[in-house]
């Protein structure tokens, strides 16, 4: 297994708007095979799936992913001895708002889990 870098939230924006979101599909990815390798979730969708199951479903799917992805990142904080916060529903509302912001947060919180040397 690969090691897990924290990625840089600021340039990760820029390069999402610079290339019209080419970019954030593939931050979209990297997030989602990052949090499983964080987590280790018994039922695991990669990265690839999850986008086009997101696209398939025109976004309905990414509703349910970001919703997951507060779940996993809230399993990896407790495995690592963090507070566990209920990001799922922050997610949930933030995807359907500002989907960027979503990213952000959760991109964050993964580097804080990487920061924490424990992983």
């Amino acid at each position: 297994m690969q090691q897990i870098q924290p990625r840089n939230i600021a340039i990760s924006i820029i390069l999402s708007i610079v290339t019209c979101g080419i970019y954030s599909i593939y931050w979209f990815v990297c997030m989602t095979n990052e949090v499983n390798a964080l987590a280790n979730p018994p039922k695991q969708t990669s990265g690839g799936i999850a986008f086009l199951l997101t696209v398939i479903t025109c976004n309905i799917y990414g509703l349910y992913w970001a919703y997951n992805m507060g779940q996993n990142l809230d399993i990896a904080a407790s495995q690592r001895g963090q507070m566990v916060q209920n990001r799922g529903v922050l997610y949930l509302i933030l995807q359907l708002v500002i989907p960027i912001v979503a990213y952000a947060l959760m991109q964050d919180t993964i580097n804080q889990l990487i920061d924490a040397k424990t992983y």
